[in-house]
């Protein structure tokens, strides 16, 4: 008996053991192949190992179940030592924390094991100063069921994605039917709703495909629209759907059938089609070979015969080594994009970027008043009255929301301290000054003795600050207000004196500043430039060009050799014929004085008992810097 016992007991161990083992390679296989609800059914009732833990995470992270998804991270992380979790792992566990809001921790994980340090409840109260706009937003889809997003201008109606079709089937990821297209017209009274909601014909709709993010030509006559291949592609033993952009041309009525555009690919994804204002370009969200991060930001130029250009990257003011999606071009050119790679709330947050001068500008966050914890995406800006559509999962699913935008008035401002750059002390009484882009002149401040100023700027403009004292080389530096969470730009002005910048230039024990050139003669009662003194003064012309403030006097001194009224006379003289060569120089009058002192400050004292060497040196030009 205790022999058969023992036999039911082994039998028993062996059929848990296949069954545990089959259970394993169920749920990994429904992860691999991204049937990630069906997958996390099973990985909740294995064994809280950290392996089984992540991927259990995975699977409701993947569908934006951020407090389901902390429940099995946190366990991860109090499992492990800090060295052996991935930075994969740490950014996921990141979005999750700032996904169910808890930004101390989120902001912890960020510092210690991203590289990146933040504060986030600094930053919350910083875009409430900063962030243009705030947002007072309405639900328009909560009755239309299924998951909806992603609106779409269409002549006056709107173009959505939607799930809203049971009886498409279901898609393994998210257990929910597959997306169509709608499109439906707008009632306005007291609460904005969706009216005569319809799908687009089967030409753009398909049964196990999905089709979102439509835009139009403003004529009606172009669609574009992101759809999944239907053949997933295997990259690294792993099976993934690629997206691509399709097109449609309205013709008499009819809707082409779709064709790919001819920079798709079939080992990357482009989606999330958007038109600037000309519609000379198309911008989109790619993971093509060329990105920065998972999805970024790219346009092609669009050409009068429907052909495309080469894709070119937004660059690093736009994305990041995370995701960037969802694009969208308003009339100003302005770049609204959604984004998990720059300091937000959690999930994708919303952010707009100015073009200037054929690029975009540093990205700023919208603000708490449009972006929350969860996902926010796919925002579609009516500029000419301040109103539009967002997307959001904030509720639990995806939904459309209308939103109206108020301005929020923001004070910006420059501001520092002077100090000599060699000597690093405080420079009293130097004259900063801002200028516009076009060098027209916006504030100036004369600094008190605390060498500090401080100047009102307005956002998103660029700038030039100078500053400036007498007997100092100005500083210029320049700067833009360009809206990536600033509205206090910090600047120490460091400013080089002419003295300790050029080895000709000295000061004596009175405090005056003068350039040292070798002497230049006259003939004896004469005041004509001898070519051995233009040769000096043309050093003098170089300088004055390589700093076009600096300011001088130019003072001639006679001997004692002749009457007093003679020689003062004949100083003067001297001293406006070396100004006149300088002046014939290009330099320019107003920067240029002369005195004549005659004999009246000989540097050697000697009376009418000099020697020719004494009388020499007292015969001479002095250049003195004003300013």
């Amino acid at each position: 008996m205790r022999i058969f016992n023992l036999y039911i007991t082994i039998i028993a161990i062996v059929t848990s053991s296949v069954c545990f083992s089959q259970s394993v390679r169920k749920a990994n296989l429904l992860y691999k192949n991204k049937a990630y609800l069906e997958a996390a059914e099973i990985f909740e009732l294995l064994p809280k190992t950290s392996a089984n833990l992540e991927k259990l995470g995975d699977c409701y992270y993947y569908n934006s179940d951020y407090t389901q998804a902390y429940n099995a991270y946190m366990q991860v992380y109090n499992l492990n030592e800090p060295s052996t979790l991935s930075e994969k792992f740490y950014f996921k566990y990141f979005e999750v924390l700032k996904g169910t809001k808890r930004y101390k921790e989120a902001d912890e994980i960020s510092t210690l094991y991203l590289n990146d340090s933040i504060n986030t409840l600094e930053f919350k109260s910083l875009l409430k100063q900063v962030a243009p706009y705030n947002y007072e937003l309405q639900n328009i889809t909560e009755n239309v069921g299924g998951s909806s997003f992603g609106v779409g201008i269409y002549g006056d109606k709107i173009v959505f994605s939607s799930t809203k079709n049971i009886e498409n089937p279901n898609y393994n990821w998210n257990g929910m039917p597959y997306l169509d297209l709608y499109e439906a017209t707008i009632t306005d009274g007291e609460t904005i709703a969706l009216d005569s909601i319809q799908p687009l014909d089967n030409k753009i709709n398909t049964a196990k495909q999905h089709e979102s993010n439509a835009v139009f030509t403003k004529d009606g006559t172009m669609m574009y629209f992101s759809r999944n291949l239907k053949k997933r592609v295997d990259l690294d033993s792993t099976k993934i759907a690629v997206v691509s952009i399709f097109r449609s041309e309205l013709i008499e009525g009819e809707w082409t059938k779709p064709e790919p555009v001819s920079f798709a690919g079939d080992t990357y994804s482009i989606m999330h089609p958007t038109l600037n204002e000309k519609e000379d370009r198309l911008y989109f969200s790619s993971d093509m070979p060329g990105t920065l991060g998972d999805f970024d930001i790219f346009y092609v130029d669009l050409f009068t015969d429907h052909s495309f250009g080469q894709p070119i990257n937004l660059g690093e003011t736009v994305n990041t080594k995370r995701r960037e999606q969802f694009p969208y071009i308003g009339a100003d050119n302005t770049l609204y994009f959604a984004s998990n790679g720059k300091q937000g709330f959690g999930g994708l947050d919303l952010f707009s970027s100015r073009m200037e001068d054929n690029k975009f500008l540093e990205a700023l966050n919208l603000g708490e008043t449009i972006n929350t914890e969860k996902d926010d995406f796919s925002i579609v800006v009516i500029d000419s009255i301040n109103t539009g559509y967002v997307s959001s999962n904030r509720s639990g699913q995806d939904n459309i929301y209308t939103f109206k935008r108020l301005y929020n008035e923001r004070s910006y401002f420059i501001e520092g301290i002077v100090t000599d750059k060699i000597t690093g002390k405080i420079l009293p009484n130097t004259t900063v000054t801002l200028f516009d882009i076009n060098g027209n002149l916006i504030a100036e401040q004369v600094v008190g003795e605390d060498g500090k100023y401080k100047l009102s700027t307005l956002p998103n403009q660029k700038y030039t600050l100078e500053g400036f004292k007498p007997k100092y080389i100005p500083q210029l530096e320049f700067f833009d207000t360009n809206d990536k969470g600033n509205i206090e730009f910090n600047i120490e002005l460091e400013i080089e004196s002419y003295k300790d910048a050029e080895d000709i230039v000295t000061d004596d024990d009175k405090g005056n500043t003068y350039i040292e050139l070798e002497n230049i003669y006259f003939d004896f009662g004469k005041w004509d430039i001898k070519p051995q003194a233009a040769k000096t003064l043309d050093i003098l012309v170089a300088l004055l060009k390589k700093y076009p403030r600096m300011e001088i006097q130019l003072g001639a001194h006679t001997d004692s050799r002749s009457g007093y009224e003679f020689n003062l006379e004949l100083s003067k003289k001297r001293a406006q014929a070396t100004l006149e060569y300088l002046v014939e120089n290009n330099i320019s009058r107003t920067r240029l004085r002369s005195k004549g002192y005659g004999e009246s400050q000989p540097l050697v004292p000697c009376g009418d008992n000099c020697t020719e060497t004494e009388y020499s040196i007292n015969r001479r030009c002095e250049f003195l810097i004003l300013r």
